[in-house]
């Protein structure tokens, strides 16, 4: 069939980009940012970083951005914008923790990267960030426990925040706002199975220099 000339063929779609965890990072720095200048309240802050970590695409996270400024002095156009670099000495790849029929324990002065991953199969993981050093501001950890216990432990001055799932198990994040808005924030992710995920500050346990070791590890 001859098409008519006057209204040709609609040019294809380019595919939607796949937003990738170093998208979804930036994307929360500066949601982190807007926070601590007050131009988002701590519920607008909340709200939008749950979609942060829901987003698939690209497109998906623009929106989250659109009406905020971004390093630079510019409003958040698209999120493979303008961005603060990533601390470069930081871990490239996720640091995995596995406990099969066994035992897995970090803790200790300890560099966490961006992204860890801790899986419990009839095992423990243990995760202890008490005296752990960022090299970033938002730190994910993504946990998957079947029939398998995994316990994180935060100092009490930090932002803990978290999404999960217990099926026939127990998944339970005490949430946690730290006052000073330079604090690293940790999100724990993940599900359990006949098992247990808990994320709680540790009694006690507090980061003492916190904005003088965040600017150091950071390079400022």
């Amino acid at each position: 069939m001859d098409l008519d000339k006057n209204h040709p063929a609609p040019t294809p779609r380019e595919p939607a980009l796949r937003a990738s965890d170093a998208d979804r990072d930036r994307i929360a720095d500066i949601l982190r940012d807007a926070m601590a200048e007050g131009r988002l309240t701590a519920e607008e802050h909340s709200d939008r970083i749950d979609a942060v970590y829901r987003a698939k695409t690209v497109a998906e996270l623009e929106p989250l951005v659109q009406d905020l400024p971004v390093p630079g002095g510019t409003r958040g156009g698209t999120a493979t914008a303008a961005y603060a670099p990533d601390d470069p000495s930081a871990p490239a790849s996720a640091e995995n923790l596995v406990a099969v029929f066994s035992s897995s324990t970090r803790r200790g002065r300890w560099r966490i990267g961006r992204r860890t991953n801790a899986f419990a199969l009839f095992g423990s993981v243990e995760i202890d960030l008490t005296e752990a050093l960022f090299g970033q501001r938002l730190t994910v950890i993504n946990v998957t426990s079947i029939f398998g216990h995994v316990e994180v432990r935060v100092p009490e001055n930090i932002t803990l925040r978290g999404s999960g799932t217990g099926i026939f198990g127990n998944f339970e994040v005490d949430t946690l706002e730290a006052r000073n808005p330079e604090a690293p924030v940790v999100v724990v992710n993940g599900y359990s199975v006949f098992g247990n995920i808990e994320a709680k500050p540790k009694r006690g346990k507090r980061i003492a220099d916190l904005h003088g070791r965040m600017r150091k590890h950071l390079g400022h």
